[in-house]
C-alpha cells in the first residue's frame, strides 16, 4: 500500500524499529548499509525467524543465485518481504530493470513509487502511484509537489497495474506476506528511506 503523504517524514527523525529484520543481497548492492539503516541483520542463520526480510538489488549487477534460493525458502513461511533497489547514484542503474528482474526470479512485485530523474539523469524524486504526488528529496523531509499531466501519461500503465494489485491483495497484503513492494533506496539522499520505514511500521501495528 502506498504511504499517505502525511506519514512521510524526515528519514533522519525516525525512531528505532522493534521489528526483527533480516537483510539479504549480493555485496554489490550494499546490503550492509541497508541493514545498518533499518536495524537489520545480514545473512542470519535462521532466515525465516524474522518479521521482515529485505532483499537488496543493484540493477547493474542483478540478483545472485543465493538470494533467489533464500527468497524461495521463505515462501512456505509467508514472511513479509520487501525489495530495496540500490545503486541509484549510478545514472545507468535502472529501477524498472531491477523490478523486471525481480518479477522474473522472485515473485510479482508492486511498485508504489517510481523514480524521477534530474536533467543529468540522476535520481532526485519519487512519484506516488497512489496519489500521483511527487516527493522531491532535494530537501529532508522531502518537498511534496503536484505532478504534471505528462507524468500521468508516462506512468499510466504502471499505475493501473499497481492499483489493480492493491485491489486484489488488499491493504494488508504486505503484512500478510502476499504482496512484495519494490522500493528505490538511496540512503545518502534519503530517497525511499521514509517509505521503507513506513512499511516496517505496518508490521508493528
Amino acid at each position: 500500500m502506498a504511504i499517505p503523504s502525511s506519514n512521510l517524514s524526515d528519514p533522519r527523525s525516525a525512531v528505532e524499529s522493534s521489528a526483527r529484520i533480516h537483510v539479504f543481497g549480493h555485496p554489490s548492492a550494499d546490503p550492509e548499509a541497508i541493514a545498518h539503516e533499518f536495524g537489520g541483520v545480514i545473512n542470519p542463520p535462521n532466515p525465516s525467524e524474522c518479521d521482515l526480510a529485505i532483499f537488496v538489488i543493484n540493477p547493474a549487477t542483478g540478483i545472485d543465485p543465493e538470494s533467489i534460493a533464500l527468497w524461495e525458502s521463505l515462501n512456505d513461511s509467508m514472511v513479509p518481504r520487501l525489495i530495496a533497489v540500490t545503486g541509484l547514484e549510478n545514472p545507468e542503474a535502472d529501477f524498472d530493470d531491477a523490478v523486471l528482474l525481480a518479477n522474473r526470479v522472485f515473485d510479482l512485485t508492486v511498485t508504489p513509487y517510481l523514480v524521477l530523474h534530474d536533467d543529468s539523469g540522476v535520481a532526485c524524486a519519487l512519484i506516488s502511484l497512489e496519489d500521483m504526488q511527487i516527493y522531491d528529496y532535494s530537501t529532508l523531509p522531502p518537498k511534496i509537489l503536484p505532478s504534471e499531466p505528462e507524468h500521468h501519461t508516462l506512468v499510466q500503465e504502471f499505475r493501473s497495474e499497481y492499483l489493480a494489485a492493491i485491489d486484489v491483495m488488499g491493504k494488508d497484503g504486505f503484512a500478510a506476506g502476499l504482496m512484495f513492494p519494490a522500493i528505490p533506496v538511496w540512503i545518502e539522499k534519503g530517497i525511499g528511506v521514509d517509505v521503507v520505514r513506513n512499511y516496517i511500521a505496518q508490521l508493528e501495528q
